[in-house]
């Protein structure tokens, strides 16, 4: 696997940290899970099957389980010696918080120079806000994207996914792997500081054309990818399911207006976003007339850019998925989630064992004291 042979100490809690660690080790990486004596918060957070909660499983799969105290010395000095032999280390800290544990980037590259060592906070490490305390859902707000979510009554939603966690642990995988094809040539490790904002802000290149081009927020249902565009939206049908329109391109509404025996109406939809009333509003009449199942058979062999609004039960049991092994059942009658990274030499290796608090204690620690 790609990631054989290397050693990863990570003491990230939550979500960002733990996914991108978790990535690691189903493709060969050793993942040693630093855990306060309390336990990764995971572990006690949400519904659980067979024991174990589904957020961790979907977290922590095949990784070791160190359970430390890091308020005393004796037991981070055995850290320590751990790091020494690391390739990469991954914290999840408020900015500061390691420098006073004395596991700060100054403190261990100075032992062990080929460390790529990641920080994952909420703002970044310097700023206005560094020090400022946050979640998903409040940094989503503060970088605009709960602004972008709105809903149908104007008001913004929470927003349905974690996308400033899973941002970040994208980019901070991005980071940690490019430092890691660095040092093959320099022989020394790099600091990467992730910043969850950062790493959202950076997913809006699509967004920003009323912003960039004339300094002003966009009126959402307005917009291309929000409801302005009648082929990009989300339509109710007699049932009080949903459907989607998902692709704007010419050919898709020339397809769906021929066979809906409107073609004229086509050419609306070559108009900007949000001067594509008519057209939006025949589909809702339309689109309300029959059940989604009479349109999944309507649409079949139809050439346009459409979907279902599956409940997510549904979802995560529709075929394609099973079949890419996305979701797949364990032993024990477990779902996991797959692995999305699929390399045709050298695939990831799945190991669904969870490991328990501490159960690797003394396999490692007599590893540290050793080195």
């Amino acid at each position: 696997m790609k990631l054989q042979g290397i050693r990863v100490v990570d003491l990230s809690l939550f979500l960002p940290g733990p996914h991108l660690t978790m990535m690691m080790a189903d493709h060969g990486a050793e993942v040693i899970k630093v855990e306060p004596p309390s336990g990764e918060p995971t572990r006690h957070i949400g519904l659980r099957k067979n024991g174990e909660s589904v957020w961790f499983r979907n977290t922590h799969r095949g990784k070791k389980s160190l359970c430390l105290n890091l308020k005393d010395e004796a037991q981070k000095a055995q850290l320590l010696a751990l790091i020494d032999s690391a390739d990469v280390f991954v914290e999840g800290f408020r900015p500061g918080a390691v420098a006073r544990l004395g596991l700060d980037y100054a403190t261990l590259s100075a032992r062990n120079p080929s460390l790529v060592y990641c920080s994952i906070s909420a703002f970044g490490q310097t700023g206005t806000k560094s020090q400022k305390p946050a979640h998903d859902l409040s940094i989503q707000a503060d970088s605009g994207t709960v602004f972008l979510n709105e809903g149908a009554d104007g008001e913004p939603c929470s927003p349905a996914m974690p996308v400033a966690d899973m941002t970040a642990s994208l980019m901070a995988l991005s980071g940690i792997l490019m430092a890691l094809l660095r040092r093959k040539d320099t022989g020394r490790g790099d600091y990467l500081d992730i910043s969850m904002q950062d790493s959202l802000v950076a997913w809006l290149p699509n967004a920003l054309g009323p912003v960039f081009a004339e300094n002003r927020s966009p009126v959402v249902k307005q917009e291309r990818s929000w409801g302005g565009n009648a082929m990009y939206r989300i339509y109710r049908t007699a049932d009080g399911r949903h459907l989607t329109l998902g692709g704007s391109e010419l050919k898709f509404a020339e397809n769906l207006f021929q066979k809906l025996g409107k073609p004229e109406l086509a050419e609306i939809c070559e108009r900007s976003p949000g001067e594509q009333q008519e057209a939006i509003e025949f589909l809702q009449r339309e689109f309300s007339t029959r059940t989604l199942a009479e349109w999944s058979l309507w649409f079949d062999g139809l050439d346009v850019c459409w979907s279902p609004v599956r409940l997510l039960h549904e979802a995560l049991a529709e075929e394609h998925l099973w079949q890419r092994q996305m979701v797949f059942e364990d032993g024990e009658g477990n779902r996991h989630l797959g692995v999305p990274i699929k390399f045709l030499h050298e695939p990831a290796s799945v190991n669904t064992q969870l490991p328990k608090l501490g159960e690797h204690n003394q396999s490692l620690l007599p590893l540290a004291q050793a080195i």
